[in-house]
């Protein structure tokens, strides 16, 4: 089993920056990808951000390319998330998740995070 503690999140005004925190515990060796995810009222969560623990290599969203940031600390068992210029249209709940080891799909999940951009 895999745990995920989020951290960071809150309200900014446009243009503003955040960063996300995401601490795992638990079965950390299985983890092959973590990332975070957003997700809007009555919609389906949706990739945001993802890292390889053991490449670094990242993907992001058409969305947030060149503002969005995500980065990993190993040895913390850490991944981040870094949200420069922020738009109203970033407003979600974030959720970071973690895809382990020959699973077919992400079953671990933190527990949100809310993120307000305001005009």
């Amino acid at each position: 089993q895999v745990n995920l503690i989020e951290s960071g999140g809150g309200s900014v005004q446009a243009g503003g920056s955040l960063r996300l925190s995401c601490a795992a515990s638990g079965r950390t060796g299985s983890i092959h990808i973590m990332g975070w995810f957003r997700q809007d009222p009555g919609k389906e969560r949706r990739i945001v951000a993802t890292i390889a623990l053991n490449t670094g290599s990242p993907y992001y969203a058409d969305s947030v390319k060149g503002r969005f940031t995500i980065s990993k600390d190993n040895a913390r068992n850490t991944v981040h998330l870094r949200m420069n210029s922020l738009k109203p249209e970033d407003t979600a709940v974030y959720y970071c998740g973690a895809l382990e080891i020959g699973r077919p799909q992400y079953d671990s999940w933190g527990q949100g995070t809310q993120v307000t951009v305001s005009s």
